[in-house]
């Protein structure tokens, strides 16, 4: 902007009372002038400018620092209200930079700095009061100030020791260029935040390499004394005062170390002893002197150290407890107006700090755009990424400005680094007119209400609320003998065998699970057990929830992080408990690979959307494109079909995917996972063998993941049909394959990438068994003999198994033609008495193989699962000729569109669509709370129950009944369509 000050000015100071504008001007500023020419000058502004007026008289009223400058420099006074204060800073600035570069002497540049300083203190406060600056730019200028500051003392010691033969500068005009000497701006400077009377955080490194490189003998000595003459030129007081107070305790372990610390020593400490608070700090670690591009790559070589690969709860309980320490030494521990730190002090600017630079910690490892140093950007990103509503983003970004300002006018009346409101009552009063508010009582009023409001967002966040211990009894596990009263709590809380829970405790307070023997595990281990018990006692099964821990503690190295990450979030507390108790396939996952419940706390896991595409592109991103090895591609893809597998049944226990979504993310997965291994394991595939030049390939799935009906347990039935040109001849590579080797090896090694167990465990079962011939064909299927065979050997069965095939990796073009083909396929005229008996003879093969007598067992008992879908399929194959909409692949869907075409009577059609649904849902539910064959008998009654509830029923027995009497339906409507169909 070019616009004046003066004529941009929108706020003053309130003078004090019975004070005159006039008055002040001329006892304060012009009879205290000795410049005749400048104060005749000044008053001629002042007098024609109001505003300039007011806001002059108001700080020669409050502010002893400001009014001295004016005195000293009344035509910088007149310079700053009669210029664009953009264009005076950005002058200031040219103009240091130049001379500041000339000076060839300390004592020069020290005048110099102190000078500039004073000019650009006025400016910048007189933006500031005027209301012309917000807080960013306020900020900015002071930031631009220090670096300046740093950069010019930086480069002039270099420049002093390169003319005494200390160091071969290999850029004269750019001094830090080569030298090794990285000088890093922490805190509020190196966040480009810097307050208005501020140390200035400050770390020096040096790499003794580089160093050595530019003829520095001792580099250790050498760069110590650099430092110490930086920070003499930048703080030293002089007749012309000092530039900046310079803090050097920042830099690793400061009680051992010097000023100055070897590069390869900051990376051993970061890397093995580096604390919380040393992260924190360094998220605002910024290169300003010296070797610029070193400094940075140290920063990007530290971003392991920084920024976690997982949620990494532990840093709010450390930076909580800092928190808590200030404000118990600092007596900060209530709000008040009077003597109240705006700063440390509840509902003060350090609570916005750690309410942003805590979930920075937590969460930044996963989401990069959460790594920036500036506190009000970082409140849009944690809004962005859904951390925060844009309500606390809107309040703590207004609360955080106010905050700044007040800080600034209280470092602006005395040039003092506090933070702290004046305690008498007088100087109070005083100090909120400077404020602009007319009384104490206003002033304090806005304080307290922005207070309480940071502190409401900050408790949120960080306080002690309500916690699922409350619920808790008597819970002792120490002592040789049991206590009686834990025995009757833990009784209470479901525990069936009370003493078996006590012994299991007790065992990890005394160390007889290595995974928590370590101190910080025993502390929170001892805060974390009530709630924790509470939780599982709220599970289905208790005790085999407590097994389930008991036994993740035997084979898990160390346990603090998921107990840290349990005790910070009670909703995730809850969920690993409904794990424990009710998912053990679930359970062994989250056992043996705690960092899966990160996903359970990110924004995203609330939002119930099915995307295939999406799910691809982030399970690629996991895998790499393309992975460093196929091996390690292998390893990431286990990896991420295990996050997002154990997403999906997270999701399911917590309600937000009923049992149907569940069953059709389980195939999103699947699928996901199918078009990575298709595109890596035919790119390294065709690495060793080339490719058959025109040749594509598509993989079918069938069963359940073709109708979208997984379950946890679920195999994947596969099929890869290939198409090559007639005249294709063998593949060009190191290993030259003819067209059909070639594609039989490929599905082979496809097969092989989705099922060899690696380190990581193993993907899916794959069944290869439906492709034509069966297991007697070769393992890829060209797709002229596909649809030969269709044409006139396959038999009724194959083509039901059809019904539900849909083409879920591959080449666009062949999967477009194959989808075009199964319809041909499928809608070809058929004679449904012919179908029908197929269908009744095959599934009377099945009940007299298998038996169909076992009622829980949902797909194969009479009524159950294998009815319904032998009965759509047998729907599609005799009809579908002449009613296409049937060709719907899941089993509900089919029924629907039976009755929509008159195929089935309305009430028919109804209760075969809910019969479809609810035992289709009962069976997954099945599925995913017990690993083996589903007993009853040997399954808990509250696992039964908890299968019901889920379901809406108010137990077993009442869902057992309405199974009972749909699955009898079922069957009754079976037999009649197929017998009607069989007589026509």
């Amino acid at each position: 902007m070019t616009e004046r000050l003066c004529d941009r000015l929108m706020a003053a100071p309130v003078l004090p009372v019975r004070a005159r504008i006039e008055t002040l001007l001329a006892r304060e500023l012009f009879d205290r002038l000795h410049d005749q020419a400048a104060t005749d000058a000044l008053k001629a502004h002042l007098g024609d400018h109001p505003r300039s007026a007011a806001l002059v008289a108001g700080v020669l009223a409050h502010a002893p620092f400001l009014t001295q400058i004016m005195r000293q420099d009344p035509v910088g006074l007149l310079a700053c209200l009669t210029s664009a204060p953009e264009a005076h800073r950005d002058a200031l600035l040219a103009d240091i930079a130049e001379r500041g570069t000339a000076a060839t002497e300390a004592p020069e540049l020290m005048r110099l700095l102190r000078r500039f300083r004073r000019a650009m203190a006025l400016l910048i406060a007189l933006a500031d009061i005027g209301g012309v600056w917000d807080v960013e730019t306020v900020t900015a200028a002071l930031t631009a100030m220090a670096d300046m500051a740093v950069r010019l003392a930086s480069d002039h010691v270099l420049r002093q020791a390169a003319d005494l033969g200390r160091i071969r500068l290999a850029n004269p005009a750019v001094p830090g260029e080569g030298s090794g000497l990285v000088v890093l701006a922490l805190g509020k400077h190196g966040a480009g935040e810097l307050n208005y009377s501020s140390d200035i955080d400050i770390v020096v490194f040096f790499d003794p390499e580089v160093a050595e490189a530019a003829g520095v003998a001792e580099p250790s000595s050498f760069f110590v004394r650099l430092t110490q003459q930086i920070a003499r030129i930048i703080q030293e007081r002089t007749p012309d005062g000092y530039v900046f107070r310079v803090d050097l305790r920042l830099r690793p372990d400061p009680a051992s170390t010097h000023v100055a610390v070897a590069l390869p020593s900051a990376y051993s400490y970061y890397e093995t002893v580096g604390q919380n608070w040393e992260r924190a700090a360094m998220i605002k670690a910024r290169p300003v002197a010296g070797d610029i591009a070193l400094g940075r790559r140290f920063i990007a070589d530290l971003a392991p150290f920084i920024w976690r690969k997982y949620f990494d709860f532990a840093a709010i309980a450390d930076i909580h407890a800092m928190k808590r320490q200030i404000q118990t030494v600092k007596g900060q521990e209530s709000i008040a107006v009077a003597g109240h730190n705006v700063k440390l002090g509840r509902g003060g600017i350090r609570e916005i700090e750690f309410f942003v630079q805590t979930q920075q910690l937590v969460f930044g490892g996963r989401r990069p755009a959460l790594r920036g140093p500036r506190t009000l950007e970082m409140l849009g990103e944690l809004t962005k990424e859904a951390w925060i509503t844009p309500q606390a983003r809107d309040q703590l970004a207004e609360t955080y400005r106010w905050l700044r300002t007040i800080e600034h006018r209280l470092q602006m009346r005395h040039d003092e680094q506090t933070q702290t409101l004046p305690k008498q009552a007088a100087d109070l009063e005083a100090f909120a007119r400077f404020c602009g508010y007319r009384s104490t009582a206003a002033f304090g009023k806005a304080l307290t209400f922005h207070a309480k409001r940071v502190e409401g967002h900050y408790a949120l966040l960080f306080e002690e609320g309500p916690s699922l211990a409350s619920e808790a009894g008597t819970l002792s596990f120490t002592g040789n003998e049991l206590d009686p009263d834990t025995l009757e709590t833990l009784q209470k809380l479901g525990f069936r065998t009370p003493k078996i829970a006590a012994e299991t405790v007790r065992g990890w307070h005394f160390g007889r699970r290595s995974a928590v023997t370590s101190a910080r595990a025993r502390e929170v281990l001892t805060e974390l057990t009530p709630a924790l018990l509470v939780a599982l006692g709220r599970t289905a099964d208790p005790d085999g929830a407590l097994a389930h821990l008991d036994n993740a503690f035997v084979r898990m190295p160390a346990a603090v992080e998921l107990l840290t990450l349990l005790r910070s979030q009670d909703a995730l507390l809850t969920l690993f408990a409904e794990i424990l108790g009710s998912a053990p396939r679930l359970a062994k996952v989250a056992e043996l690979h705690p960092h899966v419940l990160d996903g359970v706390i990110d924004p995203a896991f609330g939002q119930a959307v099915l995307d295939c595409d999406a799910l691809t592109r982030r399970i690629r991103g996991v895998v790499g494109s393309p992975p460093p090895s196929v091996e390690d591609g292998l390893d990431r893809l286990r990896d991420a079909a295990r996050q997002e597998n154990f997403l999906v049944g997270a999701r399911l226990l917590s309600g937000v995917y009923s049992a149907q979504a569940a069953a059709q993310a389980y195939c999103a997965v699947a699928e996901a996972c199918l078009r990575v291994a298709f595109a890596d394991t035919r790119d390294a595939f065709a690495a060793d063998h080339g490719v058959v030049e025109g040749a594509q390939s598509v993989v079918l799935g069938l069963g359940r993941l073709g109708a979208g009906e997984l379950t946890p347990s679920s195999d994947l039935d596969l099929v890869l049909l290939y198409d090559r040109p007639e005249d294709a001849e063998p593949s060009k590579g190191g290993k030259p394959l003819d067209p059909v080797t070639w594609h039989v090896r490929f599905t082979q090694r496809l097969v092989a990438a989705l099922t060899v167990p690696t380190r990581r465990g193993t993907l899916y079962q794959v069944d290869m068994r439906l492709r034509p011939s069966g297991g007697k064909s070769p393992a890829a299927t060209q797709f002229a003999g596909f649809e030969a065979y269709h044409a006139g050997e396959a038999e009724i069965w194959e083509e039901m198994a059809l019904t539900r095939a849909r083409v879920v990796a591959g080449d666009a073009e062949l999967a477009a033609r194959a989808e075009a083909s199964i319809r041909a396929i499928l809608t070809r005229r058929r004679k449904p008495a012919k179908v029908a008996a197929a269908v009744a003879e095959m599934r009377a093969l099945i009940a007299r193989e298998k038996g169909e007598k076992n009622a829980w067992d949902l797909k194969l008992a009479l009524g159950g699962l294998t009815d319904l879908d032998f009965l759509a399929q047998f729907l599609v194959l005799a009809y579908s000729c002449d009613h296409p909409g049937l060709l719907a692949r899941d089993t509900a869907s089919i029924f629907a569109a039976a009755r929509e075409a008159g195929l089935l009577a309305g009430a028919d059609a109804a209760a075969l669509e809910h019969a479809a649904r609810l035992i289709g849902d009962v069976q997954l539910w099945q599925r995913f709370t017990v690993e083996e064959a589903f007993d009853p008998a040997a399954v808990p009654v509250r696992v039964l129950n908890r299968i019901a509830t889920a379901l809406g029923r108010p137990d077993t027995k009442v869902l057992r009944a309405e199974i009972d009497e749909i699955r009898a339906g079922v069957r009754a409507i079976f037999t009649r369509v197929l017998a009607a169909a069989r007589a026509n």
